[in-house]
């Protein structure tokens, strides 16, 4: 984690987001400080991927605030993974290339060569990008994004079209990552995964922070008749 000044924790107070005449986020207040990964749940349409590019500095809210390390200005120090990551078009190696700020040449490889074997791509540095599975492509996104050193690595839906092996390689490097000091931010469909990875869990339905609470807490005796549907597999509307 950076010296210095951190981005954390991120305090949203009463952030909506409105698309037209549509509430996509509707009044959302949530601090996220250091910690255990912060999972997002909910159903389809809930506004997780929208909270996490707010969070993220992606997108401005409508209304109500949001700071980072106690400052208005957007956030320096957070990082990004989405579903289906964009690929340069040049080796594995050069992807985690193109985002590092400077240094020398041999302080670059250095750095690349640790970024690849801590997600496990040492062997394939010298592969385009492109042609790598989806597993590994994720794999060096995460790599690519953990190159800048944030504070926060904002995740969304990272393992969605993903088998189980590739699944659990991600996973492990969201444990490694999050053992190592860097706050994990993300939106999952999977409630195993939530189950297996979460300090705490931030429940939205319909734009709304339905519920939040730490992982035992939710999985164990949920506070709101929504939550306790959405655990049991029920529509939730």
């Amino acid at each position: 984690m950076h010296a210095g000044m951190s981005d954390l924790p991120i305090h949203i107070d009463q952030a909506s987001v409105r698309a037209g005449d549509v509430t996509i986020l509707d009044g959302v207040s949530l601090a996220i400080a250091p910690g255990k990964p912060t999972i997002l749940v909910g159903p389809n349409g809930s506004g997780k991927s929208t909270l996490i590019r707010l969070c993220m500095g992606l997108i401005e809210a409508s209304s109500g605030r949001i700071t980072w390390g106690g400052r208005n200005n957007q956030g320096e120090r957070c990082a990004m993974v989405f579903q289906r990551p964009v690929m340069l078009r040049r080796t594995a190696a050069a992807n985690i290339d193109f985002v590092l700020a400077s240094g020398s040449r041999s302080a670059r490889d250095e750095r690349i060569a640790q970024l690849l074997k801590q997600v496990g791509l040492e062997r394939l540095r010298d592969r385009p990008a492109r042609r790598l599975s989806g597993g590994e492509q994720q794999r060096l996104a995460l790599a690519r994004a953990l190159a800048l050193n944030p504070d926060v690595l904002f995740l969304d839906e990272p393992t969605a079209s993903l088998d189980p092996a590739a699944t659990k390689a991600v996973e492990d490097i969201i444990r490694s990552t999050s053992d190592a000091g860097i706050k994990i931010v993300m939106a999952t469909h999977d409630l195993g995964q939530a189950r297996r990875l979460a300090g705490d869990i931030a429940f939205l339905v319909r734009g709304k922070l339905t519920e939040y609470s730490t992982s035992e807490a939710f999985f164990t005796s949920p506070a709101t008749p929504q939550a306790a549907a959405f655990l049991r597999g029920d529509l939730v509307l």
